[in-house]
């Protein structure tokens, strides 16, 4: 079941992130099987569908720098996929618990890149003209998709308290 009262299912939203882990696992499987690393295919005047490979951070920070960073991030992953499960768990606020599930999902997708392969597969590119925004991956757009998501539904949230009469039971 999905919805339990007022909170979304814990299970329902654990669903969510591996459904979104394994769909980020499938496009980067149909991109390294379909195109030899570097190669591109121009799909719009806008928009390239790519093959890279990210051994860094965002925007490839750290992507040079010896091999070390791949532990790094494998252990920052790790512990912020268990902090994710733990605050799913809670589902305080259906807004934040679906953040938190968006987030999971993309962190899964890429920590599963990071230990199979030590990169990430990344396979969007979209550019105007000679200036190109860093490639990403479906694992990257959920990750700032929930990020959006738990901040405006902070903001919504506080709005929200602030708004409210007082009930008189202080």
């Amino acid at each position: 079941m999905l919805i339990i009262g007022k909170k979304l299912s814990p299970y329902a939203l654990l669903s969510i992130s591996g459904l979104l882990a394994a769909s980020d696992q499938a496009v980067k499987w149909l991109v390294q099987q379909s195109m030899a690393y570097g190669e591109y295919v121009s799909v719009t005047p806008f928009f390239n569908w790519v093959h890279l490979w990210n051994t860094g951070a965002a925007f490839s920070l750290f992507a040079n720098r010896g091999g070390w960073q791949r532990y790094f991030f494998i252990g920052i992953a790790v512990m912020v996929s268990i902090f994710l499960i733990k605050l799913i768990l809670e589902n305080r606020h259906k807004g934040e618990a679906i953040a938190y599930s968006l987030i999971l999902g993309g962190a899964m997708g890429n920590l599963i890149d990071r230990v199979f392969r030590g990169y990430v597969v990344d396979s969007f590119d979209f550019y105007w003209r000679d200036w190109h925004w860093p490639a990403f991956n479906l694992a990257d757009i959920a990750i700032v998709l929930g990020a959006l998501l738990f901040v405006s539904s902070s903001l919504l949230g506080k709005k929200a308290n602030t708004n409210a009469e007082p009930d008189g039971s202080d």
